[in-house]
């Protein structure tokens, strides 16, 4: 938005423009924040309302921090005037009843510009993976593209626009991620995004609590299908039923997986893949091979060729934090930090790729996994016994949900509390030789056990690494 003045960037939002209406001809943001105290300079500060602290109340202090400009709710507009003016002047002030929509609206108008100059958009949802598919696809096309992706988990209805925001105006190929809680949630992020290509990872027991049923998760995904113009291009899996009652003739459908439009081909000795898509075979080298992130690999590649391209070579995918990055303990053990989300099947998944890994003992530390509803203690039973299936020798579970996978378990299992509870348990438990998978739904914070454990942690114990928050999680 550096060409956007204060007076087009007011009309895109829908606010009124109080002052700095005389920035005409000068840069406009860089991008937007909603967090004061993570300013860099030359960003327009969005207040928003949350539920214990009001980010308009930090207009003065965003604008002492350099900020562009300024939108806030019109009860923060004089404070947010009088910071101008202890500023020496500078920065515009904004209004709108409600921040949140002026900000998605604001992130709709700049997603239209990006598109009259050629950009394209890729959305992807999904119920696990699709972070780690982001971050491959975008891996695919940095090297061909100019490409921008949505960093971290700016995945929701506030992430998604101020990922939008961020994005330079020459980029040609945007990657964004989405996800939900509950219905009409994929709808609202699809139409700010108005993607070109659209991806379902896939369709998993996440959120039943909320939903129901797979089927209702299925249609929840499926938003994005609906939502997409005729002529766009949506990639799902193969071999999923659910979605297929909500295709539409009208779109470009190109399935991948096995029997897929983009299927894997071969695996090779080297730690290359061959893929196959349309007669062409694409022969990749990726920096990993995990099952199921090649599976993942195969729905990037479906959206890369959706989009004209044909990826082949090597293939260096920096994967976001917490999820499987490999960490060698002080003691010589190897930790598998997968702490970010957990469902039962991104939980089956990392405790294949553990059973398929671990040269030695294989530890997992599993906790609870969040919002299944009444299949809850079945389902969590049902990962003792897989992890038993994959000679898991040492169980570690961490909050009361995951007692019940330790039920399902029959070797030797420690029930805590807490992670960092788990975190100083294993001090006393690991080998030099152990491979040991940490894992759980976000509220419960595991990454304090990775800090305990690999000494990331301050002289009172407490991780280094933020802890999470307990607030409700989207997938």
């Amino acid at each position: 938005m550096r060409e956007w003045d204060a007076e087009r960037i007011a009309g895109a939002a829908g606010a009124e423009l109080l002052a700095g209406a005389d920035t005409r001809g000068l840069a406009g943001p860089r991008g937007a924040a909603i967090d004061s105290r993570l300013l860099h300079g030359g960003e327009l500060f969005i207040g928003l309302p949350g539920e214990r602290v009001d980010g308009g109340a930090h207009a003065t202090e965003a604008l002492r921090a350099g900020a562009w400009g300024v939108l806030v709710a019109p009860v923060h507009a004089e404070a947010a005037l009088a910071g101008r003016t202890q500023s020496g002047g500078a920065g515009v002030v904004l209004a709108h009843e409600d921040p949140l929509a002026a900000m998605q609206a604001l992130a709709g108008a700049w997603r239209g510009e990006l598109r009259a100059r050629g950009a394209r958009v890729v959305a992807i949802t999904g119920s696990a993976g699709k972070t780690s598919t982001k971050d491959i696809l975008a891996a695919l096309l940095g090297g061909v593209v100019r490409t921008a992706a949505s960093p971290a988990n700016h995945n929701t209805e506030i992430g998604l626009p101020l990922a939008l925001l961020a994005v330079p105006g020459e980029v040609e190929v945007v990657v964004l991620e989405m996800a939900m809680r509950g219905p009409g949630q994929i709808a609202e992020l699809t139409a700010i995004a108005e993607p070109d290509v659209g991806v379902i990872v896939n369709v998993g027991p996440a959120h039943l609590e909320l939903l129901g049923s797979l089927e209702a998760i299925a249609a929840a995904k499926a938003e994005l299908i609906a939502g997409m113009a005729p002529g766009t291009s949506i990639i799902v899996p193969a071999d999923e039923a659910l979605l297929e009652p909500h295709l539409r003739s009208e779109l470009d459908v190109l399935t991948f997986g096995e029997a897929g439009d983009v299927t894997l081909l071969a695996r090779h000795a080297d730690g290359s893949v061959a893929i196959g898509h349309d007669g062409a075979e694409m022969v990749l080298a990726p920096s990993f091979n995990q099952r199921h992130n090649l599976l993942n690999l195969l729905a990037a590649v479906a959206a890369a060729r959706a989009l004209g391209h044909t990826p082949s070579g090597p293939l260096e995918v920096n994967f976001s934090a917490m999820r499987g990055q490999r960490l060698t303990l002080p003691g010589g053990a190897v930790l598998i930090d997968d702490c970010y989300n957990a469902n039962p099947m991104s939980m089956r998944a990392a405790i294949d790729e553990l059973a398929a890994t671990a040269p030695a003992r294989r530890v997992a530390v599993l906790g609870d996994m969040l919002e299944l509803g009444e299949d809850s203690p079945r389902l969590h039973r049902e990962i003792g016994e897989l992890a038993a299936a994959g000679g898991v020798g040492l169980l570690v579970t961490v909050g009361p949900l995951a007692a019940e996978i330790g039920r399902g378990f029959p070797g030797e299992v420690h029930a805590v509390g807490d992670a960092a509870a788990a975190g100083e348990l294993l001090r006393g438990l690991l080998r030099e030789d152990d491979t040991v998978l940490l894992k759980a739904s976000r509220g419960v914070g595991l990454e304090r056990a990775v800090a305990i454990l690999s000494g990331a942690s301050n002289e009172r114990g407490a991780p280094r690494v933020p802890a999470s928050s307990a607030g409700p999680e989207r997938r």
